[in-house]
């Protein structure tokens, strides 16, 4: 599967939780007797609600890029107060 193939599908998945969400959210704020959601608090529940699931997303593959380069193996802990100054690892 090509690189962009699986961006689309992930773009696709996280619209459609952001959807799902965005009417879930909805239907729980009629629940608890909240008026109905006009235009505006529509687009901004919905932006609100893709904003987090994107960030989260990004959020994860910055994780997963760099625990797949090694970027956590090469912290430099010198200036770390709580290292022992004897301990090389």
């Amino acid at each position: 599967m090509s690189g962009l193939t699986r961006f689309l599908l992930n773009l696709l998945l996280s619209l459609l939780v952001a959807a799902v969400a965005t009417w879930g959210l909805a239907a729980v704020w009629r629940a608890i007797g909240g008026g109905d959601l006009t235009m505006h608090g529509w687009i901004a529940l919905s932006l609100g609600i893709l904003g987090t699931v994107g960030l989260a997303w990004v959020l994860m593959a910055l994780a997963f890029k760099s625990d797949r380069e090694g970027w956590d193996d090469r912290v430099d802990n010198t200036f770390d107060p709580g290292r022992d100054p004897g301990d090389d690892s």
